[in-house]
C-alpha cells in the first residue's frame, strides 16, 4: 500500500486529539475524523471508513471497548457510495489501536479480545505513533511482547471463561501448534524462523494458516487464544 493511511482519532480530551492529529499530519497520514466518545466514533467510522482507529478506552457514555465491539461487528453499516475494499461479508473493518494511560489494564485486554490490533500508551513518541499506524494498517498486530504477555497472563484466565468453539486447537497441525505456542510467548517471525529452522516466508504461511483455521483477526488474538485454550499458562517457561 502506497497511499496515505486514513485515521480516525477517538479521545474525550480535545488536547490529545489535536496533538495526535498534528503528529500524524506531519508524517503524511490523513486524519479523516475525530470523535470524543464511543457513539461518535462508530458514526465517524461508518461515514469515513478509515484504515485505522486510535481508540481511547475510558470515555464518558459509550466507552472505547463497546465502540470497538460495534465497529468490528459492523460490516454493513456504512454510508452508501463510500469507497473502500469490501470483504465477502461486507466492508472490511478498520484496524483498531487502543490508547491507554497504563500498560496493565483489564479494559485493554478486553479490547484485544474483541479484535483490537494492539495498544499504545498515551505518552507514545511521535515516531512510534506514526510507525504504529503504518504497521497495523499493513495488517500486523501492534504488540510489545513483554507487556502483552504480562497483560494477557494477568487477565486471560481470570474470568474462568471457556474457550470459544472457533478456537479449537485440534484443527492445527503439530507444527502449527508449535508456532502458535512460540508466537504467544512473544517471538518475532525472525525468531520463529531461527527456532524452527524455517524461512521467514514459511513462518508467515504458518501464522496465516493458524489465524485462518482459528478464525482470529491477527497475532494479538492469537496470543489470547493460546492462553484461553490452555496451550500455554501464565508463568510457564518457553
Amino acid at each position: 500500500m502506497t497511499d496515505a493511511p486514513r485515521v480516525v482519532i477517538v479521545d474525550d480530551q480535545a488536547l490529545v486529539r489535536t496533538g495526535f492529529r498534528m503528529i500524524l499530519a506531519a508524517d503524511g497520514i490523513d486524519v479523516v475524523a475525530e470523535a470524543a466518545d464511543g457513539d461518535a466514533a462508530v458514526a465517524a467510522v461508518r461515514r469515513t471508513r478509515p484504515d485505522v482507529v486510535l481508540m481511547d478506552i475510558r470515555m464518558p457514555g459509550t466507552d472505547g471497548l463497546e465502540a470497538t465491539r460495534r465497529i468490528l461487528a459492523d460490516r454493513a453499516g456504512t454510508t452508501d457510495g463510500a469507497d473502500g475494499a469490501d470483504g465477502a461479508d461486507g466492508p472490511t473493518p478498520p484496524r483498531i489501536v487502543v490508547l491507554t494511560t497504563y500498560d496493565l489494564d483489564q479494559y485493554v485486554y478486553a479490547a484485544l479480545d474483541a479484535g483490537a490490533s494492539g495498544f499504545l500508551l498515551k505518552d507514545v513518541t511521535p515516531e512510534h505513533l506514526t510507525a504504529a499506524v503504518r504497521l497495523v494498517r499493513s495488517g500486523d498486530a501492534l504488540l510489545a511482547p513483554a507487556i502483552t504477555r504480562r497483560l494477557v497472563a494477568r487477565f486471560a484466565t481470570s474470568g474462568g471463561r471457556a474457550a470459544a468453539p472457533h478456537r479449537e486447537l485440534a484443527t492445527l497441525t503439530p507444527r502449527e501448534l508449535e508456532v502458535l505456542e512460540a508466537l504467544a510467548r512473544g517471538h518475532s517471525n525472525a525468531e520463529l524462523a531461527e527456532r524452527f529452522r524455517l524461512s521467514e516466508a514459511t513462518v508467515k504461511t504458518h501464522v496465516a494458516r493458524i489465524l485462518s483455521k482459528l478464525r482470529l483477526r491477527d497475532r494479538a488474538q492469537a496470543v489470547i487464544a493460546a492462553y484461553e485454550t490452555g496451550l500455554i499458562t501464565p508463568g510457564s517457561d518457553g
